[in-house]
């Protein structure tokens, strides 16, 4: 892997996920109780073998450089593994990044560098499990310019991505950006390709394509929309799917397992797998950890047996994070992040807590992502009237209530 860079395009505003990304970067977002979504690529690729990351960041940053440089420091201390923050520097002019080509475009520094064979270029924002050795492999047996990652999907949710044409041999014929008739698979019309957005390129593709996007007039800078559409007329394209792998110490049921969680209700419906029997993606497999989980705090702690009275800590179905206090309350099929306090007669149903959530003594809660730090009133009701908490919260197309600070007027001395 030595002749292997990664960049990691971490600079996503994520305005489909918000309020919770009104604070913090769509690859900052809280998920599965211990982690931020950027933790799955990076894990990806560190268990993979790749040890030269570079993060290129954009929208409201801190937060994510934060658990980067807390998490995610390599101990050998080498020169040659490194994963680096890299913040949008206008080294062009006095202009922000203006789509995922032209990040790379104005940081070219970081190619020459190290002058790698192959470029990695991965999102930050999705979830899954991938060898990214396997796919380089694959990459370089093809004799391929360009690889393009891909999962398949029932033809009908196709339209939500860019969709993949390719012929016998896996080569891509045809790239389309969110069309509205998607092609089916060879062999299998019910469904269409999909690309991950994770590319591999030779380093001269790489700079030819950048090269040719920077001149042209009508061009949104995106590798989707500007360079995948047409690259297969100028370089040999191949598709690679996830679905051919398996990380080692997975089940069968995790094959092909990809989330895009770039709405309210992907990522709801994404945190609610997590706590079904036997969830598709797997957070407890010691050969392929996902790394960059909190540590520091105390173990959970359910108190009070109070049974006859009705008070009893009790967590069913649910992830539990540490530090948390299950303070005489009840939650079940609920994602419980670090250092969440549920007091007595409290309940919480098919929710997400993110980290330092307070739910008041008899509040209710049903349905709802609660965003960090927010201290739900006791006796507080939401979740269980989508129409009335729609005046008050933002409600999610299949109703799911997102609480924040700002909407329960909890703002502090730092606020503006």
């Amino acid at each position: 892997m030595s002749d292997t860079l990664a960049l990691v395009l971490a600079g996503g505003e994520g305005r489909r996920l918000s309020p919770l990304t009104e604070e913090r970067s769509k690859p900052a977002v809280h998920f599965g109780g211990r982690y931020r979504l950027v933790d799955f690529v990076l894990s990806n690729l560190v268990n993979s073998g790749v040890r030269q990351i570079r993060l290129l960041t954009q929208y409201k940053s801190t937060s994510l450089v934060q658990h980067v440089a807390r998490k995610w420091s390599f101990a050998s201390n080498a020169a040659d593994e490194y994963i680096e923050p890299v913040p949008a520097s206008m080294n062009l002019g006095p202009q922000w990044f203006r789509g995922t080509a032209d990040a790379i475009w104005q940081n070219l520094d970081l190619l020459r560098d190290s002058k790698p064979e192959n470029v990695l270029i991965f999102g930050a924002d999705h979830i899954y499990k991938m060898d990214v050795g396997k796919m380089l492999e694959f990459h370089r047996a093809k004799g391929a310019d360009l690889t393009v990652a891909t999962v398949s999907v029932p033809r009908s949710q196709a339209r939500e991505f860019g969709c993949v044409a390719v012929d016998g041999g896996g080569w891509v014929t045809h790239f389309m950006e969110k069309p509205e008739d998607p092609p089916g698979m060879p062999g299998d019309p019910s469904r269409s390709l999909v690309s991950m957005g994770n590319y591999v390129f030779t380093n001269q593709a790489l700079l030819a394509e950048l090269r040719r996007n920077s001149t042209l007039e009508s061009t949104t800078h995106d590798f989707g929309r500007d360079i995948m559409t047409s690259a297969h007329q100028r370089f040999k394209v191949a598709a690679y799917d996830l679905a051919t792998q398996l990380v080692p110490g997975e089940s069968e049921g995790a094959r092909g397992y990809w989330r895009d969680v770039g709405t309210i209700d992907a990522y709801y419906e994404a945190s609610m797998d997590l706590v079904s029997v036997e969830p598709r993606l797997n957070l407890y497999n010691p050969q392929w950890p996902i790394r960059g989980a909190s540590t520091g705090v105390g173990p959970c702690k359910f108190v009070f047996a109070d049974e006859d009275g009705n008070r009893v800590g009790a967590a069913l179905d649910s992830i539990v994070g540490s530090g948390t206090i299950i303070s005489g309350g009840h939650i079940e099929r609920t994602v419980c992040s670090d250092e969440v306090r549920v007091n007595s007669y409290a309940t919480v149903e098919d929710s997400v807590l993110f980290p330092s959530v307070e739910v008041g003594r008899g509040a209710r809660l049903r349905r709802c992502i609660v965003d960090r730090g927010v201290h739900i009133p006791p006796g507080e009701v939401i979740g269980e009237d989508p129409i009335a908490d729609a005046q008050r919260f933002t409600v999610s197309a299949s109703g799911v209530t997102v609480v924040t600070r700002t909407s329960l007027d909890q703002r502090d001395e730092y606020d503006r």
